[in-house]
């Protein structure tokens, strides 16, 4: 049984249209006007247990809305979802017995109350046993190495500091599902790397399924093995990252470095290129006259051709080809640079 799973789920907000000023807000008192606005449009979606997954999608395509809906937080409009076979809005205690969720600008701390307290009372919340509660304590606070931040209020706490003690309250009633909603969004690198190694290690040894969303494309690559993305509430992409890559990966750029300077290098280059060659490059301008990018379509012409032309006619030192990797990708689907066919797979 898929430990996520949803079919036709929909989410749609009623939003008041109403005029600016006093006015607007008499007309509107008396005769509201309302438009439907989908968050999330028919998604289906199957997750299945210990997997370690992002969402990804540009802002306001429905990320947050979906994981709410996941949580109980959110009542569907329309469509299904079962989290470890339960309604999560219908079965809202015994779901949240299932899960963990981290939301990066929120905290489930309180600010006055010292960290330690804030988890035992947590632990009372969730009903988790003295027993339980002090192995899962100790662990994590060996893993996250939040020891000396126990006796602390959350108000003295750095970001850093509070992200870890969240992801710590989170975990200590040892969820079989942590969802974590932009977790490492502010943080420096070094504790964004401590956050990482975290999860991959909770998701690795205790089988916890993790789902992912983040604009932070080093988390989603670093900690995801697979990646859906969701582009005005539909599902647009499901598959290994691996496989985003070899799909989209088409752009590539061949970075020429020249032993002298030349003043029309794109002349030179266009010159060398039959006409069916030269419609798949373009030339990057470039600010160094020892310098030139040539971005080509892979599907159209090859590294191979493209440096047998070019080399033989300009005064090459050195030259590297970079390959896009899923940072560039994923940039050009927020830019609309890529257009993706709603449920390819």
């Amino acid at each position: 049984m898929a430990e996520i799973e949803a079919r036709g789920l929909t989410k749609v907000f009623k939003i008041a249209v109403k005029s600016p000023g006093l006015k607007g807000a008499l007309v509107h008192l008396f005769r509201p006007r309302f438009r439907d606005v989908t968050a999330v449009n028919a998604l289906d979606l199957s997750i299945e247990p210990g997997e370690s997954v992002a969402c990804v999608g540009p802002n306001g395509a429905g990320k947050s809305t979906l994981i709410k809906m996941l949580t109980g937080v959110l009542v569907p409009t329309s469509g299904s979802v079962r989290v470890r076979g339960l309604d999560p809005h219908r079965e809202r205690i015994a779901n949240a017995r299932n899960v963990g969720v981290v939301f990066g600008q929120r905290s489930q701390l309180w600010w006055d109350l010292p960290v330690g307290e804030a988890f035992r009372l947590l632990g009372d919340v969730f009903d988790v046993s003295e027993a339980d509660f002090r192995r899962n304590l100790a662990e994590l606070v060996e893993l996250l190495q939040i020891g000396p931040l126990l006796t602390q209020p959350a108000r003295q706490l750095s970001l850093g500091q509070r992200m870890r003690c969240d992801l710590a309250a989170t975990l200590l009633h040892g969820p079989r599902i942590l969802y974590l909603d932009e977790p490492t969004i502010g943080l420096d690198v070094a504790v964004k790397a401590r956050m990482r190694d975290f999860i991959k290690k909770i998701n690795r040894e205790r089988g916890t399924t993790v789902l992912l969303t983040s604009h932070d494309i080093g988390d989603l690559e670093d900690v995801c093995e697979r990646v859906f993305m969701i582009d005005r509430g539909r599902l647009v992409y499901d598959g290994r990252f691996s496989a985003l890559k070899s799909r989209f990966a088409r752009q590539w750029v061949i970075h020429l470095l020249f032993r002298e300077p030349v003043a029309d290098a794109t002349s030179v280059v266009a010159a060398a290129l039959d006409e069916s060659a030269a419609e798949a490059i373009r030339c990057v301008p470039q600010t160094d006259p020892y310098r030139l990018a040539v971005e080509f379509d892979t599907d159209r012409v090859t590294t191979a051709e493209i440096a047998a032309r070019l080399l033989p006619v300009l005064p090459v030192q050195d030259f590297r080809v970079e390959e896009p990797g899923a940072e560039s990708i994923i940039r050009r689907l927020y830019e609309g640079e890529l257009t993706l066919e709603p449920a390819a797979v």
